[in-house]
């Protein structure tokens, strides 16, 4: 049996039809996944005017990827504190990207809720979105999210680089990122 699987792979090669499957190793192909070095998952929801903001045309920024619900307590808690980073690092120069942006990703069944906790917690960037499905949310599903608030910074090619960063670890990271002068 040995002779004639070799005879028959000596055949195959002698006649040029054998194409070696050689697994790729394109290290330009980075996995998508929701772990630190992972590019994060695309996502794309309506905003409260209803119109679609893909994760994705933030692309060139740090962003943080923040989950929430008005109707959270620790969220509106840290709101404050990611209002406080959004005004010091909107306007810094970073290293290896054109500025800071926040995809703010609500977990609120309540359109008006949302809506009036934006206002009220004066989380004045523009990328608000939600599907308004709560924890059937398909934001929380992609990114594993089972508890809020929960948040995921990534860089400029979209590549996560800290999750669950509250209170001054979110600036003590974003400093990092920042051109020093």
């Amino acid at each position: 049996m040995k002779t004639l699987n070799f005879i028959l792979l000596s055949l195959i090669l002698c006649s040029g039809n054998f194409q070696a499957q050689i697994p790729s190793t394109n290290s330009d192909q980075e996995k998508i996944g929701i772990n630190i070095g992972n590019i994060a998952p695309d996502l794309d929801f309506k905003d409260p005017n209803g119109k679609n903001i893909k994760l994705s045309s933030l692309k060139g920024n740090i962003v943080l990827i923040d989950f929430w619900a008005s109707w959270c307590g620790p969220c509106r808690r840290e709101n404050p504190n990611v209002v406080t980073a959004y005004n010091k690092y909107s306007k810094s120069k970073f290293k290896n990207a054109k500025g800071f942006k926040i995809y703010s990703v609500s977990l609120d069944k309540n359109k008006s809720a949302w809506e009036n906790a934006i206002i009220k917690d004066n989380l004045i960037w523009e990328e608000h979105v939600s599907d308004l499905k709560g924890w059937a949310s398909q934001g929380a599903t992609t990114y594993g999210v089972r508890g809020i608030p929960y948040n995921f910074l990534i860089d400029a090619d979209g590549k996560i680089i800290s999750k669950n960063l509250r209170g001054i670890a979110l600036h003590q990271q974003l400093d990092k990122l920042v051109k020093s002068l």
